[in-house]
């Protein structure tokens, strides 16, 4: 019997860092069926790869495309980038489980509008993305800051005994209908003011069931060290994984801080295990944020509900034609999204360089005018960093997208090319391959991205999406329970390589 496909003469990139080699690869269904010389076998599908890498569809660890995979061609800034794979409810923001009856507050604009939060449970979520059909994988986590709004009346304070037992019992609830783990947005409004008991209770919780405690850290703009502290004391508390989610040296106060950084966390996972995740890009970009106007960091304004001409425009032009300060602008401009050129080139690649950093794109689907990583991130690390900078080598840049993410979330069968995993797969030009979405034109798909494969079923070709959905709801894999009880025990954790 044929294969379904069979990529001929490809350069294949196994996504566990091992150098490339020249061999064929068949599908059938879904799978992986076989890799190496297969001259006598046969495909109903056959695509010339010569000159061309066949790699692991890549795994984008740090999204807020919860509201993405819902809405129709949501997720064609990923595919065509490559990825396969999302993790989504990060920065303590998940869709599930809230219901809201008006316009969501920031940061909860992350994700989409109120139409979106409408699940009282995360059950409710996990079944409308599968009957609706979705073109990537989908991990989900939960939020801290959708519990907090869910069973706190006001959330300027910390939660009390009762609130906190009432969201430990959320996160039981949504690990078993499926997320992957917990995560927290403590530098957003809603949560700066959580107590780091509460956190860690929950956290307790994830733990206990297998799953990490991914972070956005609280106030790392004006105390990153302090950050770090707090997100490790979390995870240590709670005998579980720690993600520290985007890890950056924000503001100029703290440029030059990575190598501090990462020694710091470095010693941590003597104990401890830790992952963390950058976006490839000297800015970051989330809700325009009123302290960090009138700093001197050039700000330029994504969208405004209230001024939606503004968008694509610096604050201090805007604040020049209003005749008042930044700040005052941003009052008036909120509730708004931005980008912000607060990071240093040295230290994005410092922290790039390291082994056990992950990428995500951190990218904001319902940004008007988006940061450029929402459609150039994976096609930046290998085009720009790992072929032009020369910062890594290509098969390492497929790890950190690929096999390093597979392990360090626990999901089973997919971030390497191995019989009998799923297909999903990444066919690129590796001479050709770059972002080409700008801060000026943000949405442009990439160049050099050939075919990208879901599960065996094309959903990127010729530089477009073939509108298939066949990607799949994730469920953790039951090998990080014996990870947590290693840790409780006093054991090290296994090492992802």
């Amino acid at each position: 019997m044929p294969h379904d496909l069979i990529l001929r003469n490809a350069i294949l990139i196994s996504g566990d860092g091992s150098a490339r080699f020249e061999a064929d690869l068949a599908i059938a269904g879904d799978r992986i069926a076989a890799i190496g010389e297969l001259g006598d076998a046969r495909g109903v599908q056959e695509i010339d790869a010569s000159r061309k890498i066949v790699a692991p569809g890549f795994i984008d660890v740090h999204t807020h495309d919860d509201g993405a995979l819902l809405a129709p061609h949501g997720m064609d800034p990923k595919i065509s980038q490559g990825v396969t794979t999302v993790i989504a409810g990060n920065c303590g923001i998940s869709l599930a489980p809230l219901l809201l009856d008006s316009a969501p507050p920031p940061p909860f604009t992350l994700v989409g509008g109120q139409e979106n939060f409408r699940f009282e449970r995360f059950a409710d979520y996990v079944a409308e993305l599968r009957q609706r059909g979705i073109a990537t994988n989908a991990a989900l986590l939960i939020g801290h800051t959708t519990l907090r709004q869910r069973v706190m009346p006001v959330t300027d304070r910390a939660a009390n005994e009762a609130e906190t037992a009432l969201m430990q019992e959320a996160v039981a609830q949504a690990m078993a209908e499926g997320a992957f783990g917990l995560s927290t947005g403590l530098d957003y409004p809603p949560a700066v003011n959580s107590s780091t008991e509460e956190v860690k209770a929950l956290a307790a919780t994830a733990a206990s069931l297998g799953g990490p405690y991914v972070t956005h850290t609280r106030n790392y703009f004006e105390t990153m060290d302090e950050a770090i502290e707090e997100a490790i004391d979390i995870a240590d508390h709670a005998g579980g994984k720690l993600v520290i989610s985007h890890h950056q040296c924000t503001g100029r106060a703290n440029f030059g801080k990575s190598r501090p950084s990462l020694k710091r966390i470095d010693r941590a996972r003597q104990t401890m295990d830790i992952g963390m995740d950058i976006y490839p890009y000297a800015a970051s970009s989330t809700v325009l944020r009123l302290e960090r106007c009138d700093t001197g960091l050039k700000i330029l304004i994504t969208w405004s509900t209230p001024h939606p001409e503004m968008a694509r425009r610096e604050i201090a032009d805007i604040a020049r034609e209003w005749n008042c300060t930044e700040r005052e602008a941003g009052q008036r401009l909120l509730p708004a999204g931005a980008v912000y050129f607060q990071l240093d080139e040295t230290d994005v690649r410092n922290i790039l360089a390291h082994t056990r950093t992950m990428i995500g794109s951190d990218g904001l689907p319902h940004d008007i005018h988006p940061h450029p990583r929402l459609w150039g991130t994976f096609p930046r690390v290998l085009g720009h960093y790992a072929r032009d900078v020369g910062l890594f080598s290509l098969e390492e840049a497929v790890y950190r997208m690929t096999g390093l993410p597979a392990c360090e979330f626990g999901i089973d069968r997919r971030g390497m090319l191995a019989v009998g995993n799923f297909a999903d797969l990444t066919i690129f030009d590796p001479q050709t391959v770059i972002d080409t979405a700008t801060f000026e034109e943000p949405r442009q798909a990439a160049a050099g991205i050939e075919h990208v494969f879901v599960n065996g079923v094309s959903v990127w070709r010729d530089g477009k999406a073939t509108g298939a959905l066949p990607g799949a709801v994730l469920k953790p894999s039951a090998s990080t329970k014996p990870i947590t009880a290693l840790r409780r025990a006093g054991r090290r954790f296994p090492a992802c390589r």
